[in-house]
């Protein structure tokens, strides 16, 4: 059993899709805790806004297998792997944490997953798991969120 940290996000049908994708998250994992979701701007190329929050679960899957899981439920949600890397996403979710693993497999799965740089990412965090410690830095997420060049920034908030 392991602790992961996700980012959840969607530009298309967000409201609904990221609804249908906790529903699922708490059908297959149990009880989650659950940050607000929150409009940030497209990362890497021009389009429509974007809605993200961040969950924390409790996985009987090792890190590999809950990557797949997670893409079955994109699969799902009509994600279309397709287009372009960065592009718009009926639902997009990412394994920031698994533990205190730091690992790189073939592909794209890294642990802990560089896109905590971003903001979209590190502030649903922050919000719902503030003490998570980020294994290479050492420092707690809230810590890191505190340092950000968009801490202090006004984002819109959406309840999921």
């Amino acid at each position: 059993m392991g602790r992961a940290c996700l980012s959840l996000g969607s530009n298309i049908n967000a409201e609904a899709n990221l609804r249908s994708a906790v529903a699922a998250l708490r059908a297959r994992f149990g009880e989650i805790a659950l940050s607000a979701a929150y409009v940030f701007p497209a990362v890497g190329f021009d389009g429509v806004d974007f809605l993200n929050a961040a969950a924390v679960i409790d996985s009987d899957l090792d890190p590999l297998a809950l990557n797949d899981w997670l893409h079955a439920l994109e699969d799902a949600h009509g994600r279309d792997r397709g287009g372009p890397r960065f592009g718009d996403r009926t639902l997009d979710i990412d394994i920031v944490f698994y533990d205190d693993l730091v690992r790189e497999w073939p592909g794209q799965l890294q642990l802990p997953r560089d896109e905590l740089r971003h903001a979209f990412v590190l502030m649903p965090l922050a919000e719902i798991a503030p003490d998570w410690v980020e294994p290479r830095s050492g420092k707690a997420l809230q810590d890191l969120w505190r340092a950000h060049r968009e801490h202090g920034a006004r984002w819109t908030r959406v309840a999921l």
